[in-house]
This record gives structure tokens, sequence and C-alpha cells, in this order.
């Protein structure tokens, strides 16, 4: 995976304070409800002014976004980092496995986290907005490895879009068996279903093949018409 650029001490200063307001503002939103939190809770949860929390987000919406923009951003890093050599499917795989694993591999409160989102309408809204984005930054890192055009090939976004819809299953099984069930089984399996659609990209047909092709049904045609 890519390394970060290094950062500068003010830098470094304003993702810590961020930091700490994310994890403040995710706990107390998993644990009492999106609606139930307000914004003096979290202030003082973190340990800062009310000021300082709108130098860095302008709602309690907008921490859950900067939550899912960090995913996001973490799956198309590790799939550009993927060997080159990988099937697609294998390296859609590990790109998702980043963000699974970030929701429901590390702390009971992360799988919190993903109950909120799902269970609250204007934050899943703004889930699925963000997957759209997260669709084309795969996409166009999958058009890269394969040297298509992601203009004008469907393949790039197709399988973005397959590997989006396999994430999105996983977390919702997550979600609905409360942790019950094993993330990386659930993944394996989801990616077993779509792999072979994601391993066999067609190319798309190019002109002089859609003529010869158009040229043949015409022929053909004819005959038909000879034969008569």
């Amino acid at each position: 995976m890519p390394l970060r650029p290094e950062l500068s001490l003010a830098q470094r200063k304003r993702q810590l304070v961020s930091d700490e307001l994310t994890g403040a503002a995710l706990k107390l939103l998993a644990r009492k409800g999106f609606d139930a939190v307000t914004i003096d809770e979290i202030v003082l949860a973190a340990g800062v002014s009310k000021r300082t929390f709108f130098r860095y987000f302008a709602s309690k919406e907008d921490v859950v976004i900067q939550f899912l923009s960090e995913m996001g951003a973490s799956m198309r890093a590790e799939l550009a980092g993927r060997p080159a050599h990988e099937p697609p499917s294998v390296a859609l795989r590990h790109a998702v496995w980043v963000s699974i694993d970030a929701c429901a591999g590390h702390a009971d409160g992360a799988l919190r986290v993903v109950q909120l989102i799902l269970g609250t309408p204007p934050l899943l809204a703004r889930f699925l907005e963000r997957q759209a984005q997260w669709r084309d930054g795969l996409a166009q890192e999958l058009a890269h490895r394969l040297e298509r055009d992601p203009e004008t090939d469907l393949y790039p976004q197709l399988a973005a879009g397959m590997a989006l819809t396999a994430y999105g299953t996983v977390l919702q099984r997550l979600s609905d068996s409360d942790g019950a069930e094993d993330p990386a089984t659930l993944t394996d399996r989801a990616f077993a279903v779509i792999a072979p659609a994601l391993d066999t990209p067609v190319q798309a047909p190019g002109p002089s093949r859609a003529r010869v092709s158009s040229s043949a049904a015409g022929e053909a045609r004819i005959s038909r018409v000879a034969e008569t």
C-alpha cells in the first residue's frame, strides 16, 4: 500500500484532534443513537471546545461522512498497490477486505457504527452516495491495471459495482447477525459468487467487428431470399 506523505507538525496536530473528535463522536453515536447525541456531549467526551468541533466538522453527520471517506480512500489505495498479475477478483477482494476488516475486524464499537449507518436513513443515504464515488475510483484503478478505456469500456464500472455490492452484502449480514458471522468467511463466499464474472472480462466489439457482423448478417438474409 502506498505510504502517506510526511506530515508537518501542524498537520499531525490537526489529525490528532480530528481523530479524537471522530473517535469520541462515533462511540457516542453508536451507543446512544444518532438523534440522541448532542454536539455538547461529543466535545465533552473529546475534551475540546464546541468552537474546535466546528473547525473540523459542520455537523454530527459530517463526522460519520469522514469515517466513510477514509474507508473509500483505503480501498482504492489497496487496489492500486496490489500485484499487477493478480486476477481482478483477487485484487478487488483484498481492496474490499480492508474496509470490511476496519468495520468488523477490530473493536465491537466499529460494528456498532456500521449498524448505526445502516439503520439511520440519512446516514444510509450518504453511505450509498459515497459508494457511488468509490465505484468511480475503483473503476479508474481497474481500467489502469487492465489497460482499458474507462470512457468506453463497460467492464471497469461493472466490476467495481459488483465488488461494492459484495461489500454491502457482507456488511448487512454482519449487522443483521450482530457480528456473529465471520467477516472473512462472508467475504470469501461473496467473491466466490462474483469471481467468474470478474475474471472473464469481455472486450467490447470494435467498429470493424461490428461491420463484419453486420455484413455477415446481410449476406445471410440475401442467401435466404435467393433460396426462396
